[in-house]
C-alpha cells in the first residue's frame, strides 16, 4: 500500500510540465532541427551540437519547474544582485572578443552574465511589484525604472545592444502589467516616433561618414543607416539584409522544399544556422511554412499569457507575463531584422537558431512558467 503514495510522488515529480505549452516547444524545436539540418548540409557535427544543446535546456527546464513560487521569491533578490555585481566585473575585468567586452573567464568555463539578466530581471521586478502590492505610488515604478535602467546601461556599454533590448523588454513588461499608466506612456511613444521620422527625413545628413552620433557606437550607426538602404554597402554592412530579402522572396508560396534553398545551400545567406536562420526556412517552406511558424510563436505567448491569468499570486503573475512577452520579443526582433525591417543587432531566434546559450535561457524560461503552471491552485 505504501508504494501507491510513493509512484505518485515520483510521478509529480517526473511530470513537471503544462502538456500545451510542452507540446508547442516540441514543435517549435522540431522545425528548428530540421531547419539546421538543412542549413547545415546534414552531415555538420553543429546538427549533434545542437541535440546535446536541446537536452540540455530540457534538464534546465525540468529543474528550474521543481522550484516553488515561495522558493523563486527567496532567489529572485539574490540572483538579481549576482547578475548586477557580475555585470559589473565584466565592465571591470570581462575579456575583450572582437570589440566587445561581455564575457567572464572563470577558469573552467567562460560566462556571459547578460544571459542571467534576461531572467534576474523579471523575477527581481515581480517580487518589488508583488511586495508592494496594494501600495504602490509613482515612486514605485520610478525605482522600478532605476532597478531596470543600470543593468541595461551595463549591458550596452560592453557594447551588446541586442541583449540588452531583450533585458529591457523584459524589465519594462512587468512594470507595464504591473499598472503603468498610458499617460506616462504616451511621450515616450511621441519621442520615439519623432526620432524615427528625423532619421528618415535627414537620412544623407546623418548617415554621412563624418557624421558622429554620440550616443551609438559608429557600428550600430551603420546598422541603422543600413536598414534605411542597404543598397549603400551592399557587399559589405548591406550584404545580410539584400541576401536574406533575397532568399526569403525566392521561396515564393510554397518554398522550395527541404534543403533545396539555393541561397542557403549555395553559402549566400550569412550566418545562415543562427541568426538568419529564419530566411533558410521561410526560402524552403516559402509563406505558409513562415505562416505557420510565427503561428506558432504566437500560440506560445497566449498559452504563456494564459498561465499568467491563472497564476496564484501578483509575483507568479506578472512573472509569467513578461516571460512570455520575452518569447514574442525574441521572434519579432529577429524576424523583423531578417526581413528588414529592424536593425541587425544579433538577436537569435528561439529554439531555432544554433546555440547553447541562447537555448538554455530559453529553457530556463520556459521552467519557470511550467512550475507557475504548476502551482496555478495554490498560494506561493
Amino acid at each position: 500500500m505504501r508504494k501507491l503514495p510513493t509512484l505518485r510522488f515520483l510521478a509529480s515529480r517526473l511530470w513537471v510540465f503544462d502538456p500545451i505549452f510542452l507540446l508547442l516547444l516540441m514543435a517549435v524545436a522540431g522545425v528548428g532541427l530540421t531547419t539546421l539540418y538543412s542549413a547545415v548540409g546534414g552531415g555538420d557535427g553543429r546538427f549533434a551540437d545542437q541535440l546535446r544543446n536541446f537536452g540540455m535546456a530540457f534538464l534546465v527546464m525540468w529543474a528550474v519547474a521543481q522550484l516553488s513560487p515561495r522558493l523563486l521569491q527567496r532567489l529572485a533578490l539574490p540572483v538579481y544582485g549576482v547578475a548586477l555585481l557580475l555585470l559589473v566585473a565584466v565592465e571591470l575585468f570581462g575579456d575583450v572578443r572582437q570589440g566587445a567586452q561581455r564575457w567572464l573567464d572563470l577558469g573552467i568555463v567562460s560566462l556571459q552574465p547578460s544571459e542571467l539578466m534576461k531572467i534576474a530581471m523579471p523575477m527581481m521586478l515581480a517580487w518589488y511589484f508583488y511586495r508592494r502590492e496594494g501600495a504602490l505610488r509613482w515612486r514605485d515604478f520610478l525605482v522600478a525604472g532605476v532597478l531596470l535602467a543600470v543593468p541595461f546601461l551595463l549591458i550596452v556599454k560592453q557594447p551588446d545592444l541586442g541583449t540588452a533590448l531583450l533585458v529591457f523588454g523584459a524589465g519594462f513588461f512587468v512594470i507595464f502589467f504591473a499598472g503603468l499608466s498610458f499617460g506616462l506612456l504616451t511621450p515616450v511613444v511621441v519621442l520615439a516616433t519623432a526620432l524615427v521620422v528625423g532619421v528618415v527625413a535627414f537620412e544623407d545628413t546623418l548617415c554621412a561618414p563624418d557624421t558622429d552620433w554620440v550616443v551609438l557606437h559608429e557600428y550600430q550607426k551603420h546598422r541603422v543607416c543600413t536598414l534605411l538602404d542597404p543598397s549603400v554597402d551592399p557587399l559589405g554592412r548591406g550584404f545580410h539584409t539584400i541576401q536574406s530579402s533575397i532568399a526569403i522572396g525566392s521561396g515564393g508560396v510554397m518554398g522550395k522544399g527541404f534543403m533545396a534553398g539555393t541561397q542557403s545551400q549555395l553559402d549566400f545567406v550569412p550566418e545562415r544556422t543562427t541568426d538568419f536562420i529564419f530566411a533558410v526556412f521561410a526560402e524552403e517552406q516559402g509563406l505558409v511554412g513562415a505562416a505557420v511558424l510565427l503561428l506558432l510563436y504566437m500560440l506560445l505567448l497566449i498559452r504563456g499569457l494564459m498561465i499568467a491569468a491563472m497564476a496564484s499570486s501578483t509575483f507568479t503573475r506578472l512573472l509569467a507575463a513578461a516571460l512570455s512577452m520575452v518569447f514574442f520579443i525574441y521572434a519579432f526582433v529577429n524576424v523583423g531584422m531578417v526581413i528588414g525591417i529592424l536593425p541587425v543587432v544579433g538577436v537569435p531566434l528561439p529554439l531555432m537558431s544554433y546555440g547553447g546559450t541562447a537555448l538554455i535561457t530559453v529553457g530556463a524560461a520556459a521552467g519557470l512558467l511550467m512550475t507557475i503552471y504548476r502551482h496555478r491552485l495554490r498560494r506561493p
